[in-house]
């Protein structure tokens, strides 16, 4: 799709793509088909543990190096920028060239919280763009908690050896 095409400027999105999953790549197709620059908003290791107290297999270097790996294998050559996350919002909540909000559904409820604070700031309010979850086999969301556990792998099926 040509940049003329594109409905949105710049497209921000984020998170912490620990193990990337077909899940992730929706997420980052959307944004990508609708944007003519996506700034991608990667969580720090620091934000990752202290934060979000979750656990994560790979760093922060890792993880942006993996981001770019699949970006040119799943979207190809595009404009984008890969920012590292110190909280939760980024540059969603003082930039002025953000114009669109990508998310799942299970995430895409912060862009009203961006809209309100952009607004209380005189800031133009972001279009929000929700992508559902993309599901295994087994109707349950696809995620990297899941795939670490070896309940699923990065595509959503089923490991026959899960405990």
């Amino acid at each position: 799709m040509t940049s003329l095409l594109k409905k949105y400027d710049c497209v921000a999105m984020g998170g912490t793509f620990d193990i990337l999953h077909s899940g992730h790549i929706e997420l980052l197709k959307k944004s990508f088909e609708i944007g003519k620059l996506v700034i991608i908003g990667l969580s720090s290791d620091n934000f990752v543990k202290e934060k979000l107290k979750k656990k994560i297999n790979n760093s922060f270097e890792v993880r942006k190096s993996n981001l770019v790996k699949i970006i040119g294998s799943e979207v190809g050559p595009s404009m984008y920028e890969i920012t590292k996350l110190e909280d939760e919002f980024g540059p969603l909540m003082f930039s002025d060239r953000v114009d669109c909000m990508v998310g799942s559904t299970e995430t895409s409820y912060k862009g009203t919280k961006v809209n309100e604070f952009r607004t209380k700031l005189g800031l133009p309010t972001i279009d929000i763009v929700s992508v559902g979850l993309k599901l295994a086999q087994d109707g349950l969301p696809i995620s990297s908690s899941r795939i670490r556990a070896s309940e699923i792998d990065q595509t959503g099926n089923i490991l026959k050896n899960k405990k």
